[in-house]
């Protein structure tokens, strides 16, 4: 069974997964909007990752452990539709795994040896 993390907001309280309700709420009604007025790729995937953030921010405020995957993804995300928006000509997709693979390198060159 799944661990909800109780916060309380003003005199309501709000669990994870009422959070996370409304973060997947969010996102499909802004996907209805974005596909409804054809608002395109670059405007659709930016606000996919401002609603991502959005709800770890909230998470934060209420004294909830950040998720730290979600935090990559909707910087990613805004990242990706920031991309689209200034119709950069080079691939996003290579850069994000140079830098992935740079950042694995680093870490494991310089962690501490375990034992």
């Amino acid at each position: 069974m799944a661990n909800h993390v109780v916060a309380t907001l003003g005199d309501g309280r709000v669990t994870t997964q009422k959070l996370e309700a409304l973060g997947w709420g969010l996102f499909f009604v802004w996907i209805g909007i974005a596909l409804l007025v054809n608002l395109g790729w670059g405007v659709g995937i930016l606000g996919v990752g401002i609603i991502i953030l959005g709800v770890q921010m909230a998470r934060r405020y209420m004294a909830m452990q950040l998720d730290t995957f979600w935090v990559v993804v909707g910087t990613l995300f805004v990242l990706a539709g920031i991309w689209e928006l200034l119709s950069v000509r080079v691939s996003l997709v290579p850069i994000v795994c140079i830098v992935a693979g740079a950042v694995l390198l680093v870490s494991a060159l310089a962690g501490k040896p375990k034992g």
